[in-house]
């Protein structure tokens, strides 16, 4: 399995989501960072599991430990392993759906590649393992700061409550439970989730993700372009479905006219008037904002009765309970951020070799 992401800054995740422990080892931090487990802490609390009504009541405090890399409260330019223990691991849920496949789930993928599976919630499949990747976003966000670089994410869809872009407001992103921006669209899209959760079944939404102060100049031209290794990177993360930079998609229903970013010259450097491009040019960094979305699936696990199969190929019914996420896109706002910031990073310290003036 490949369990690694990055290149000069990098991250290795491990654990199951019903073991005794999750949590990953961070490589490539350069010596010197102040980092404490607070600053890991802060951002594994906005994805912790039980935060409100519209996330799963599973009640895990996530609580960080650094084992190494990390002395008088600074990095030391070696391996920094962290531990998040899980203590409200509750696997006899997961006993009648041994021999079955879950729609809309990784059982029947994981076990047509390996041959065995762990079924307790999905064992390496689950979503508990962002929580190492959040981690290895918190340092990254620690090291990012240094350039003056900042990441912010919201959601700005839950099924078909979109935030229209008309008002933003900062600090209002984590005064609610869905991560919206704007008040009056947080209630609706609320409303939304609970709706879906009383029927038994769940709701998908969009994450947007900027960072700003990035400078021109991050990325390289071809397979291992910014855009490219930022597309992978949300990708990669459960449940979603399709990523887009910039203008993404709408791209494709504007001529060239319209959708070119005109530059200006402010301040004593090259600036682009617009930002269709979501600050990235041939996959290297315009200085403009990066924006990424991506679109989460609604949640696989639900409690309406759905027709599978078992694994002997008997034709079966399976209704899933547990606790469970009835719309994951709240939890994956921090999620998102920790991956746009750990491409950052890495695109960071690649860059420093690209010239000698």
């Amino acid at each position: 399995m490949s369990n690694t992401f990055g290149r000069v800054f990098r991250f290795t995740t491990w654990g199951e989501s019903h073991g005794p422990a999750i949590g990953a080892v961070v490589d490539g931090c350069p010596a010197g960072l102040p980092l404490g487990e607070a600053d890991i802490q802060r951002e594994l609390d906005r994805r912790r599991p039980g935060q409100s009504r519209v996330t799963t009541q599973r009640q895990e405090e996530d609580r960080a430990e650094i084992l190494s890399g990390v002395f008088e409260g600074h990095t030391t330019g070696t391996p920094i392993s962290v531990l998040i223990r899980n203590k409200d691991a509750d696997p006899s849920k997961y006993e009648p759906l041994r021999e079955l496949y879950r729609p809309g789930h990784a059982d029947f993928t994981y076990m047509a590649k390996w041959g065995r599976r762990d079924h307790r919630g999905g064992g390496r499949s689950s979503a508990r393992e962002s929580a190492g990747r959040v981690a290895a976003g918190a340092i990254a966000k620690k090291l990012l700061a240094l350039q003056g670089v900042s990441i912010v994410g919201f959601v700005s869809r839950i099924g078909e409550v979109a935030w229209e872009g008309e008002a933003f407001d900062p600090a209002v992103i984590e005064s609610n439970p869905v991560r919206c921006p704007d008040p009056a669209t947080a209630q609706r899209m609320e409303e939304a989730i609970l709706a879906a959760r009383k029927a038994g079944d769940s709701v998908g939404g969009v994450v947007t993700v900027v960072a700003a102060g990035v400078p021109a100049g991050w990325g390289e031209p071809y397979y291992a372009r910014l855009d490219a290794d930022l597309a992978s990177a949300m990708m990669g993360i459960h449940a979603v479905k399709g990523v887009e930079i910039g203008a993404g998609f709408r791209a494709a229903g504007m001529r060239g006219s319209r959708h070119n970013d005109p530059f200006d010259y402010v301040g004593g450097r090259v600036t682009p008037r617009t930002n269709n491009a979501g600050g990235i040019l041939g996959g290297i960094s315009s200085g403009a904002p990066i924006v990424v979305r991506f679109a989460v699936k609604p949640t696989s696990s639900i409690l309406i009765e759905q027709e599978t199969v078992s694994v002997s190929g008997e034709r079966r019914t399976v209704k899933v309970e547990g606790r469970h996420d009835p719309c994951v896109a709240p939890r994956a706002v921090p999620i998102g951020e920790a991956m746009m910031a750990v491409v950052l990073a890495d695109h960071w310290r690649l860059s420093l070799g690209s010239r000698v003036d």
